[in-house]
């Protein structure tokens, strides 16, 4: 007999509290905020065929589905505390679920996030998440702090950079070529995101004001300038860049960094002062950071490439609605 709603949770979802006072069972979940910090809440739609590729192991969708809700907490400089899951799915696909299950529950536990409630259904496949996070009054890491005379940062696993994401998107379509196990690691970049959680909780009073980048650096960049009222000039060379990228053409290059999408790495602006407690969190965090820039108190992007030459820049991302990026 194939398993039901309730089954399918019994079986793949439902586990001890750790947190929560009520947990899944029940219509809703009891959470007790500790005392003093403040909530931080967020939410995240994957769509198959519009945020990952029919042929993704169900392991690396369920790790990812949790990730690029952590990296949210993470841009908030928030610490995890629990999660809901809301799953649409055709069939009722045991080895499916038990592989999702698996890679959702292997980041919910290195980050200490446990899963207190959601719902199933029958529908085309698609996942749904909700974080809450904790962060104490007036540290929480926004959009709209950044300051003229700031430098700009962006974090990155040591040895690559922005962009492998877009890279390994553009040869699964058939328009970039990347040969075995170099396809394999910007593969795993876009279907193995790493939130730095622990990154934004050292920038926590380091920093002025921070992003994830999920859209894409010049349109995740675009939201800070606007909502803080500054402009930016980024330098090209200094965007932190893979082997595998660094050998494309120059088109597509420019493309991946500037425009490419699910890096799910942290943008954040911080004084000059700030330089060496920038990067003393980012080692006591086990990443790399790079400077890429400077905001300016005039409003627009401006890009300085390695020809000298300094030109204005859209700050154009991914929209779910205008771009056709989707990985079909």
């Amino acid at each position: 007999m194939p398993l039901g709603e309730f089954d399918l949770i019994a079986r793949y979802f439902t586990r001890p509290t750790r947190r929560a006072v009520l947990g899944i069972g029940d219509d809703c979940a009891l959470l007790a905020p500790t005392p003093g910090l403040q909530w931080a809440v967020s939410s995240d739609l994957l769509v198959e065929g519009r945020h990952f590729v029919s042929t993704v192991a169900p392991n690396a969708l369920g790790h990812k589905s949790l990730a690029v809700n952590l990296s949210d907490l993470a841009a908030c400089g928030a610490t995890p505390v629990a999660f809901s899951l809301m799953l649409a799915l055709p069939r009722v696909d045991e080895a499916f679920l038990q592989g999702f299950a698996d890679g959702l529950f292997a980041l919910a536990d290195a980050h200490g996030i446990e899963l207190v409630g959601g719902d199933t259904t029958a529908g085309p496949l698609a996942v749904g998440i909700t974080v809450m996070g904790e962060v104490p009054p007036a540290q929480a890491l926004r959009r709209d702090a950044a300051r003229a005379g700031d430098d700009l940062w962006v974090s990155h696993a040591p040895g690559r950079g922005l962009g492998d994401a877009r890279l390994a998107l553009e040869v699964l379509r058939d328009r970039a070529a990347v040969p075995g196990e170099a396809f394999a690691r910007v593969r795993r970049a876009m279907e193995w995101p790493q939130p730095r959680v622990a990154l934004g909780q050292r920038l926590r009073g380091i920093a002025h004001a921070a992003i994830d980048l999920s859209d894409g650096l010049s349109g995740d960049l675009g939201h800070v300038l606007q909502r803080s009222g500054v402009g930016a000039r980024l330098e090209f060379a200094a965007l932190p860049r893979s082997p595998e990228l660094a050998t494309q053409p120059d088109a597509l290059l420019r493309t991946c960094l500037l425009e490419g999408g699910d890096d799910y790495e942290l943008l954040f602006s911080a004084p000059r002062t700030a330089r060496a407690a920038v990067r003393q969190a980012a080692a006591e965090s086990g990443v790399a950071v790079s400077c890429i820039g400077e905001l300016l108190p005039e409003r627009g992007l401006r890009v300085a490439w390695p020809d000298g030459r300094t030109t204005a820049r859209a700050t154009r991302g991914f929209d779910h609605f205008a771009s056709d990026w989707e990985p079909t």
